[in-house]
């Protein structure tokens, strides 16, 4: 297809195309002429995807250009292929090792690990952002005088495997390992709020049951 098409397939307008390919986050075409670059559905999708984490996810253009270089990077294994799209996105600040309630929170999200047996998940405490938005997050309950207790965590983190095996069933029915990463990489951006917005309202079914809607 011409960038007309493109255009017109996507909804995205020729000029944006354009610009996205100049800031490198979508291949050139096929070259025809000296004027003229043939695309096909390749393209359309990544084009779909990009114009997702810009205008939906709100995700930055330099960012979007290092998740897509580790989505393409065909040198590295699935994990750390996925890892890497995935820790590129916007993440959590390093959290203070000195502060009191961070070193309190590491213990226990270390112990929490144990209790659950998430050895993959511990090998990687020392990178992966998640841990460290964790503790951050345990950090800051506990700082607030909330009782979250360890069972509670155990309780929810077991919900989440369940969403996890989901969301690696559904990445596993794509054919290409570059397809795979780009529905984690989604996942991250556009499911992840869907299933903040899920638990919200079942939040809200659940207290207009227990308690009405006085």
């Amino acid at each position: 297809m011409r960038l007309a098409e493109l255009s017109e397939r996507s909804g995205v307008s020729t000029a944006t195309i354009k610009y996205y390919l100049r800031e490198g986050l979508l291949a050139s075409g096929r070259q025809i002429n000296a004027t003229t670059s043939e695309y096909d559905d390749e393209h359309l999708r990544r084009l779909r995807m990009v114009r997702a984490m810009i205008q939906v996810g709100r995700v930055p253009v330099a960012t979007v250009r290092k998740v897509l270089r580790h989505v393409d990077d065909e040198s590295l294994g699935r994990t750390m292929r996925l890892g890497a799209a995935l820790w590129s996105l916007p993440q959590v600040p390093e959290p203070d090792a000195d502060d009191e309630f961070v070193r309190s929170a590491q213990g226990e999200t270390e112990q929490l690990l144990e209790t659950l047996g998430w050895s993959n998940a511990r090998a990687l405490v020392t990178i992966s952002p998640a841990y460290r938005s964790l503790v951050v997050a345990v950090a800051a309950l506990r700082r607030l005088g909330y009782d979250w207790s360890p069972e509670l965590l155990v309780a929810y983190a077991r919900l989440m495997h369940q969403a996890a095996v989901l969301d690696l069933d559904f990445m596993e029915t794509h054919p290409s390992e570059a397809e795979k990463a780009e529905i984690a990489v989604l996942g991250a951006v556009l499911v992840q709020p869907m299933l903040q917005s899920l638990h919200r309202l079942a939040q809200e079914e659940e207290s207009g049951r227990r308690y009405g809607f006085e």
